[in-house]
């Protein structure tokens, strides 16, 4: 009943038919906004040659836990707007209920920054219990999924991922949402299973890019392995009878990539290797000496996509953004590339943060994200870029006819 309902409002938002027509997708302003921001060039030139041209749905385009930058993510109302965005396939990060229930949830302990549960009847289940701030200690919550029931996770709600670290009251450490963000749409926003998501982003038209997440308590638990989380995954698209050649699995712990490819080889083939080689000391995109495996390792291992954070993709020569020898050399092993995340900095007036810390140099303006973005897709070769609000890579893609 509830995934039909949840379909329902989908399509009720969306209208029908749905998003096979053009005609009820929607770039909105912000492409033409960032285009007018970038400074004069062939790139822009281009850019803007595509104004009016009717959009349509691309997977290069791909939906960052839906929509974040305006809507509370991993909710129904977030993967719509994605949708309508153009966004050709959408995420659900995957953890897992008390009693081994999956759900999208960025990860299994941000129940305290991405919903209501510290004001709620469930603010006893959290590890650590909201703490007001006192003088130089900010406030502080730990709450995991891991420590509620699928129902009692239903009761929840969704608000934008953030927290108030000067609060002295729950109510206070509800808030903090950056300022370039916005809680507009927090309201009636509406939580999603993982078996919820694949119904809804079916009925949406949409592809399937669930990650399985780190699990924040000692596995197994509770007689639940690592093995089955990893399984219980795929058998939720089984289940739904969805096509292996629709979902692209993801995990930043390449033995689960190694388990679907040896264990579920149809779905194994477009599982993606997230690299977080950032984490490793002494580790950097311009020296193979410092990786924990070649890129031509990753191949033979059976690893087809890798997905590194945009930075590690490019660096400059110059003022000119160019590919990284990650970059190159994953090309060179016949790796296919997707990366993340366009659009989650805000302005990029200040050198755009931690996803473009390898070009911090050349960005100064929003116009800059096209900017990265065709080094990106042009000289990098990526298949597909996360984004927090997708119509600026669908714009992108449907006017340099990348599909």
């Amino acid at each position: 009943m509830r995934l039909s309902l949840l379909c329902a409002t989908a399509l009720t938002t969306l209208s029908t038919p749905l998003m096979a027509e053009t005609d009820y997708l929607s770039y909105g302003p912000r492409p033409a906004y960032l285009i007018s921001q970038m400074a004069d060039s062939d790139l822009k030139d281009t850019l803007m040659s595509c104004m009016g041209q009717a959009p349509s749905t691309s997977k290069f385009s791909i939906g960052h836990r839906g929509a974040p930058l305006l809507f509370p993510e991993h909710t129904v109302e977030s993967n719509v707007a994605a949708a309508q965005m153009g966004a050709g396939i959408l995420e659900c990060d995957v953890t897992f209920t008390a009693d081994h229930e999956l759900v999208c949830r960025h990860a299994q302990n941000d129940l305290h920054t991405t919903t209501n549960i510290v004001v709620s009847e469930l603010a006893d289940t959290c590890i650590t219990p909201f703490a007001a701030a006192t003088g130089e200690d900010g406030a502080t919550a730990e709450c995991r999924t891991s420590e509620i029931t699928l129902e009692q996770f239903q009761t929840l709600e969704p608000k934008m991922d953030a927290s108030n670290a000067a609060a002295t009251t729950a109510e206070e450490y509800l808030g903090g949402t950056a300022d370039w963000r916005s809680d507009l749409y927090v309201n009636n926003a509406t939580l999603m299973t993982h078996a919820e998501s694949i119904a809804l982003f079916d009925s949406l038209g949409a592809d399937f890019t669930p990650e399985l997440k780190s699990p924040s308590v000692e596995m197994p638990h509770n007689g639940f392995s690592q093995e089955d989380y990893a399984k219980k995954m795929v058998d939720e698209y089984i289940a739904a009878g969805i096509d292996p050649s629709r979902v692209w699995l993801q995990s930043f712990n390449l033995n689960d990539v190694l388990y679907w490819v040896e264990k579920t080889p149809e779905f194994g083939a477009q599982a993606v290797f997230l690299m977080d080689y950032y984490n490793i000391e002494g580790y950097s995109a311009m020296d193979a000496s410092t990786w924990p495996n070649t890129m031509a390792e990753l191949k033979e291992m059976g690893v087809n996509n890798i997905a590194p954070p945009l930075w590690m993709l490019i660096t400059l020569d110059g003022e000119e953004i160019v590919p990284s020898l990650l970059a190159t050399e994953a090309k060179a092993a016949g790796l296919e590339i997707i990366t993340w995340t366009l659009e989650r900095s805000g302005p990029l007036a200040s050198g755009g943060g931690w996803y473009y810390q390898s070009v911090a140099d050349v960005i100064d303006t929003d116009g800059d994200y096209f900017e990265v973005l065709d080094a990106l897709a042009q000289d990098v070769g990526v298949i597909g870029v996360f984004s927090d609000w997708p119509a600026t890579t669908t714009y992108y893609a449907n006017c340099m006819g990348l599909e």
